[in-house]
């Protein structure tokens, strides 16, 4: 039995789902649901005997210690995390709550129930806890990517509170030996991703017909990682990864998010062209950019690719154009998601950016 907390978001419904389709162990699902996680994503797993979800928060204390105690898990996967950027500029009290207090909750608790084990299952027993390559600040054009000795400087309050929570973990693997691995990891795509996001919110505007922003000039750098990619490296994370140690995992996929709006613009010209005739690409409009915003992110990815020997499967080719088709196959899911408190959020966003870059 595993615990995956956050496993209603993003990349812990994936985790999950991918999970599952290679082992018959169990898993439980602890999800806070928040705006972002949406039991939908797992909604083929609800007649799975191998999963469960359970509705609680990783800073409830009662709640953690009593499904530890009647779980009995040989390891915990924490995604559960607050993750936007943007909504840490405009409210960073969530943040702190969920990523620093929450994680120090979790791990106190965790502990507890680590130290209580037969030294057998302590021995085996591993909290994997999944971080950003946000925390270590922002690369220029010509700096080599991040390596796991890389300075911590966050930039924004998201990975500030990332940051933290990655060197309380830390802390619980020097200090009370709780066994560790962290993994830090680039910008995630794919299948059920949140559509405040890049690629899902150029998508789903393309379809609607309404503009596509696009922060500053859009020079911006990422390195893209498909998601299903991210998860498999996780997994040999928690099987075979050296204990305190974190590991960077990256696609090793740089584009400027320009790039990556007329990559999106041009697969949905090839798969659901406009009425008129014109490309998508004509409703990309720049905005202002956002407050502290990072220039480049570059992940080096070869202390997992030599110690644990994972390789991602996708290049960004064939995971964009995989994201792409599969949003617009699951239209069903993109309604659920987006509703009336996801709308508010766009335009309290976007509202006062509408002047030129």
């Amino acid at each position: 039995m595993i615990i995956v907390t956050g496993g209603a978001g993003f990349i812990g419904s994936n985790f999950i789902r991918e999970w599952l389709a290679g082992s018959q162990e169990p898993v439980i699902n602890l999800d806070k649901l928040t705006y972002a996680g949406n039991l939908k994503s797992l909604a083929d797993l609800s007649h799975d005997a191998r999963y469960r979800f359970v509705h609680a928060d990783i800073g409830d204390r009662v709640a953690v210690a009593a499904l530890l105690k009647e779980a009995q898990p040989r390891a915990i996967v924490n995604f559960a995390a607050e993750s936007h950027v943007d909504r840490s500029i405009h409210g960073a009290a969530e943040f702190i709550a969920t990523n620093i207090v929450g994680t120090f909750n979790l791990l106190e608790e965790v502990r507890a129930y680590w130290k209580g084990l037969p030294s057998t299952a302590q021995a085996n027993f591993r909290f994997l806890h999944v971080s950003t390559d946000e925390v270590y600040g922002s690369l220029t054009a010509t700096d080599p990517a991040f390596t796991e000795t890389h300075r911590y400087e966050p930039n924004s309050p998201y990975s500030a509170s990332k940051a933290a929570s990655d060197h309380l973990v830390r802390a619980c693997y020097h200090t009370h030996h709780l066994p560790v691995v962290t993994t830090n990891c680039s910008n995630n795509y794919g299948p059920y991703h949140f559509p405040e996001k890049l690629i899902p919110l150029m998508i789903l505007n393309a379809l609607a017909g309404k503009p596509l922003p696009v922060y500053g000039d859009g020079q911006n750098v990422r390195d893209w990682l498909y998601v299903t990619d991210h998860c498999s490296a996780i997994r040999l994370a928690l099987e075979k990864g050296r204990l305190g140690e974190t590991y960077n995992v990256g696609g090793r996929n740089e584009r400027t998010n320009l790039d990556v709006v007329n990559i999106v613009c041009s697969l949905l010209d090839e798969l659901k062209p406009r009425a008129d005739g014109k490309s998508y690409a004509t409703q990309i409009s720049f905005v202002k950019d956002r407050p502290g915003h990072d220039q480049r992110y570059a992940i080096d990815a070869t202390k997992l690719e030599s110690e644990l020997g994972w390789k991602a499967a996708e290049n960004f080719e064939s995971g964009i154009r995989k994201t792409v088709q599969w949003y617009l196959d699951n239209q069903d899911w993109v309604q659920s998601v987006t509703s009336g408190e996801y709308r508010k959020w766009m335009d309290t966003q976007y509202a006062n950016d509408k002047e030129a870059a």
